[in-house]
């Protein structure tokens, strides 16, 4: 039996985002790299956390070859 949720959602309409204040001269000079250490295997990991979705047409080796030259994730 399906579970009814009644809290409130958000749509985008409702959610106003305001941009920080940065000293940043250029969007080119932002670094989108970053450090994860992982809590379980204490192995860390540098890189973009961006991550190819897992479907038939986009997750292929192709997709995984690609985003890994720019060192972003591949799930």
């Amino acid at each position: 039996m399906p579970r009814i949720e009644n809290d409130i959602k958000l749509d985008f309409k409702d959610v106003l985002l305001r941009p920080k204040r940065s000293t940043l001269k250029s969007r080119s000079e932002v670094d989108l790299m970053r450090n994860f250490t992982f809590r379980n295997s204490k192995g860390s990991y540098r890189g973009i956390p961006i991550i190819a979705a897992n479907m038939d047409t986009v997750g292929t080796f192709e997709m995984a070859l690609m985003i890994s030259v720019h060192c972003c994730m591949f799930s």
